[in-house]
């Protein structure tokens, strides 16, 4: 069952997070990366509920999904790449306040939701800044599993998904 997610730049991305709303279940999905049966002792990855609010200035934006982990064994994300940006960074936040991390677990039979608010993808150095209705692809990168191909749409800076957390 897939469920939905999860300094003046600092304001402006912090702001556009609080913007953004979290991830809904209509759009994003993409199918599973490495793993076999359910309840298995690998990890089973399916990522959905996918999207970046369009950026609304500087060469930054945010990213939002909800990796779902149906397999026996937990995994982490440990990486993301684009060709959108120079860089691609996990962050979480703790008490409001985002910081960048390693990786993010994704707990056997649960998920790990990057949601508005939340922990998040930062594209960073954009090469283009991504327009609402167009697609950015991006690969992730686990500790275990194969990587996997996401297509996030973008959505207007304000998106609110109609369902939220």
């Amino acid at each position: 069952m897939r469920r939905r997610l999860g300094s003046a730049a600092a304001l402006v991305i912090a702001g556009a997070l609080a913007l953004a709303g979290c991830g809904g279940s209509d759009s994003g999905d993409s199918g599973s990366g490495s793993g076999s049966g359910s309840g298995s002792g690998k990890a089973e990855l399916s990522a959905g509920s996918a999207y970046m609010p369009q950026p609304v200035s500087g060469d930054m934006a945010a990213g939002f999904l909800t990796v779902t982990n149906k397999g026996g064994a937990a995994d982490e994300l440990t990486s993301v790449t684009s060709d959108i940006a120079g860089q691609v960074t996990v962050h979480e936040t703790v008490d409001g306040a985002m910081q960048e991390v390693k990786s993010l677990e994704i707990p056997a039979g649960g998920r790990l939701e990057l949601k508005s608010g939340g922990d998040h993808l930062m594209f960073e150095q954009l090469k283009s800044k991504p327009k609402e209705g167009q697609t950015v692809s991006v690969e992730l990168h686990f500790a275990h599993s194969g990587p996997m191909k996401v297509e996030m749409p973008v959505k207007p800076a304000t998106y609110t998904p109609k369902t939220g957390h």
